[in-house]
């Protein structure tokens, strides 16, 4: 393999792991987000508002668990024998605050260069047609 497709290969590894690693992030600041509100959502109710599986918020809430980020409690005055909440541990405060950090940088970020594009776009086709695009993007 010769050294440049070797060093694109690592630098698109690298690329889809740091995506990933947000994209991770953003679930667990999501789910922290919700649970700090709603302890008492049932899994069904929790993948309902993130439009996830119940199955993958499993799996979210055992590895926040796991992290010591998220405990789970009997619900004291249930009805239901297998009713429990799910409560957000002083790390876990912590961590969601630093991951609320990071989202918004990340969001602004992305907002700037979204709003960089359209100014581009709108360049583009005001060139290319002459047309007034006045009111459709401040």
């Amino acid at each position: 393999m010769p050294v440049e497709s070797s060093a694109i290969q690592m630098d698109m590894t690298s690329f889809m792991q740091s995506r990933q690693a947000k994209t991770q992030e953003d679930t667990y600041f999501r789910v922290l987000r919700i649970l700090h509100e709603n302890p008492d959502l049932t899994q069904r109710e929790l993948a309902e508002r993130l439009g996830v599986s119940v199955g993958g918020v499993n799996y979210c809430l055992k590895a926040l668990m796991d992290r010591g980020w998220v405990k789970m409690q009997n619900f004291a005055n249930s009805k239901n024998k297998f009713g429990y909440v799910y409560v957000l541990t002083p790390r876990g405060i912590s961590q969601k605050a630093a991951l609320t950090s990071r989202f918004l940088k990340r969001k602004m970020e992305e907002y700037e260069l979204l709003k960089a594009e359209i100014m581009a776009l709108k360049k583009e086709v005001k060139d290319e047609q002459d047309g007034d695009f006045q009111g459709v993007v401040q």
